[in-house]
């Protein structure tokens, strides 16, 4: 076997650059030789992909956090190949969401090369969103309102980890607000006054159970609408994100559709798997089992 391994030495505060010896170490000692390239700044991943020969592989590995994973992700649909090879999860970065629904974090990573060794892979969906004239993809969740906020100071907050996507809700929530926003749904329309609205295509968000219906191959996107909110509601009813319950709230309407589309009358910013990028309107769709990831 031979994989492109992209590899963000940066990734989980510069943690990711001080085990590269021990990562190719063990890709040599499960027999899987490779490829090296290392990302340099933002989108640098989606280059290399983008302009990879993807014929010379048997693979194509992520190994970061989920940024590195919607680099990848981008570049490969970008990529002329007609053929696309399966792709690995190498979870070492700050945030690994999606690697959560495939029962991996960053301290498994030796794990999940065992998993790419094996050969072994699942069909899985896409999330593929159009905004401002461009497609862009996502394995994870794309949000906007509230969670989009939130992932802007979890940006800034990064030393912490996962908690700073916590330290962002308190943070967001003393200038909390809603929007008027007109959504339709498979052809349901909704006019509605939202917090904040998440397509998730996982389980998780950061380490919010945000979507725990969530199916990663059933060509379904989980939409998650939080009704317009108080600030002591808010976080009164925060902690129950962690463990899936706030979709049992009066002010949480959930959904399954392969199609979205959501205007608004100011743009809002768009954020999927973590980045920013985009803005409403908007246009969802879920491509159903549209990549091969190696999975036990």
């Amino acid at each position: 076997m031979k994989v492109l391994l992209l590899f963000n030495p940066y990734a989980g505060h510069g943690h990711a650059g001080k085990i590269l010896s021990q990562v190719e170490r063990a890709f040599k000692d499960h027999d899987i030789e490779f490829d090296l390239k290392l990302t340099n700044y933002p989108g640098h991943g989606i280059e290399i992909v983008r302009n990879a020969d993807l014929s010379s592989y048997d693979g194509l590995i992520a190994a970061g956090g989920d940024g590195t994973l919607f680099e990848v992700i981008n570049g490969y649909f970008q990529n002329p190949a007609e053929k696309k090879v399966p792709i690995g999860i190498l979870p070492i970065g700050t945030g690994n969401a999606f690697a959560r629904d495939l029962k991996l974090d960053n301290t498994t990573w030796l794990e999940a090369v065992k998993i790419i060794a094996t050969g072994k892979t699942r069909k899985l969906d896409v999330g593929k969103f159009h905004s401002n004239g461009q497609d862009s993809y996502f394995l994870n969740i794309l949000g906007l309102g509230f969670v989009a906020d939130v992932t802007g100071i979890a940006h800034k907050l990064k030393i912490f980890g996962n908690f700073s996507y916590t330290l962002g809700v308190l943070i967001r929530t003393i200038f909390l607000s809603a929007d008027k926003l007109s959504i339709e749904i498979d052809g349901q329309n909704l006019e509605l006054e939202c917090t904040f609205v998440e397509i998730s295509n996982t389980r998780y968000t950061a380490n919010f159970l945000m979507a725990p219906k969530a199916v990663i191959d059933d060509g379904l996107l989980d939409v998650t609408i939080a009704r317009k909110l108080t600030r002591i509601r808010l976080l009164k009813c925060f902690p129950k994100i962690f463990t899936g319950e706030h979709v049992l709230l009066p002010e949480i309407d959930s959904y399954q559709a392969k199609n979205i589309k959501i205007v608004s009358k100011k743009p809002k910013v768009l954020s999927p798997d973590g980045e920013l990028i985009g803005t409403t309107p908007v246009e969802i769709e879920c491509l159903k089992q549209k990549i091969e990831v190696y999975w036990k």
